[in-house]
């Protein structure tokens, strides 16, 4: 790396506003404005869900679109261009009311969310190699885990931002006030994009994934199957809560002050999770990692289902936040561990197809059971179970070298 260019941790810091943008602002903000929209737009729960089940198909768009773009397209340019294109489609959400319009928007927001989210995911990965700390004796660079931590904790940003933005757009008395909301996302998902371009500038890597990376990996797909369930089935599962919890918090009796207040303390506990297990993700090199974040989310899901206690909803709240984003970590985490750097684009794109996978049923699976089982505690339940099931599928992944033996 050249003299004067910025280090690891402000570089990654730079990287961590695409998934504010991508996650944080592009499709968590969306649980703070599911209520209002449903009540002016007279949705049921189901078509509540199926805007997130539209988002996700978007981002299984994406992400299937995203391994022959970076054999085309440079990386960074990639990754900010997403970015301020979902920043665009975001504000255009606030130029319609027609549920067809929105679900085309959704769509088209989840796509390019999934590119930034890849993209951003490979620059991230890369990034440790760049530390000038890693060529010095004695000095001890960041590690992988940290670095990745940060980029996916810029999640939380997203998350805390529209907990303190949203509400007041959407509580004035005028028609169709969730649309300002949108409009004043999609301007803060540009402004972000203008960050990264100047912060990015002259470093990260222009080149694009080598085509043959891709061909080179097909012989060793089935010894991340277990990895790859168990992603499925957390998408499946970790969406239900994220789309539904804070209208479950709503019917519950929290107040505006108490939403603002959860949502909130949910995404500080993202920002602090890239800290929290940093260590974990250094250290796992099979499916440990996954397992025990599945465990511990399945836990966090359960807690509002069972009481409604504000100890018990904060609590949920603030373990939630802690893990959800490291086990998306733990996966760009795996396939660092255990294979060359060539073959991290696809593979990371890989796990990304199988994200997006069970998140598009996930939403109207957990709105279809709340509509028919009389309430939002059934669907969260079953998110609950699946998240559950995530746990035992991750176990079961073993590192390559191990499951090659």
């Amino acid at each position: 790396m050249a003299p004067g260019q910025p280090s690891v941790l402000p570089a990654a810091a730079a990287l961590a506003l695409g998934t504010a943008v991508s996650l944080g602002l592009a499709r968590f903000s969306y649980a703070l404005l599911l209520a209002p929209m449903r009540a002016d737009l007279g949705w049921t729960y189901l078509i509540a869900g199926a805007m997130n089940t539209a988002n996700a198909a978007g981002y299984l768009a994406g992400a299937l679109l995203a391994g022959p773009l970076l054999r085309r397209v440079p990386t960074k340019a990639l990754f900010f261009w997403s970015t301020a294109a979902t920043g665009a489609f975001l504000a255009l959400h606030g130029a319609v009311a027609s549920d067809a319009a929105l679900y085309a928007l959704r769509f088209a927001s989840g796509l390019l969310s999934a590119a930034t989210l890849i993209s951003g995911a490979l620059l991230a990965a890369r990034l440790v190699g760049e530390s000038p700390a890693s060529t010095r004796p004695g000095v001890r660079p960041p590690s992988a885990g940290l670095v990745l931590g940060v980029y996916y904790g810029g999640t939380g940003v997203g998350i805390v931002v529209s907990a303190l933005l949203l509400p007041p757009l959407v509580e004035r008395p005028v028609g169709h006030a969730w649309q300002a909301a949108w409009i004043a996302l999609g301007a803060l998902s540009l402004l972000a994009a203008l960050v990264i371009a100047v912060a990015l500038r002259g470093r990260l890597m222009h080149g694009r994934t080598p085509a043959a990376a891709a061909a080179s990996t097909r012989g060793r797909s089935r010894a991340f199957d277990a990895a790859l369930l168990s992603y499925v089935l957390f998408g499946l599962g970790y969406i239900g809560y994220m789309t539904f919890v804070l209208a479950l918090l709503r019917e519950q009796g929290l107040g505006p002050t108490g939403i603002v207040a959860f949502y909130s303390v949910l995404g500080l506990a993202v920002i602090a999770s890239s800290w929290l297990w940093a260590g974990l993700l250094q250290r796992s090199r099979g499916g440990g990692a996954m397992s025990l974040l599945n465990a511990l989310l399945a836990v966090a899901t359960m807690l509002p289902v069972l009481s409604s206690h504000p100890a018990a909803v904060f609590a949920s709240g603030l373990l939630f936040g802690a893990v959800f984003l490291s086990l998306v970590a733990s996966t760009t985490s795996l396939v660092r561990h255990n294979l060359p750097a060539a073959q991290w684009g696809r593979w990371i794109g890989t796990f990304t197809i199988a994200f997006a996978v069970g998140q598009i049923v996930g939403p109207s699976l957990a709105g279809w059971i709340a509509d028919v089982a009389g309430g939002l505690r059934a669907g969260l339940a079953c998110s609950a179970a699946v998240l559950a099931l995530a746990t035992l599928a991750a176990w079961r992944q073993k590192p390559l070298a191990a499951a090659a033996a």
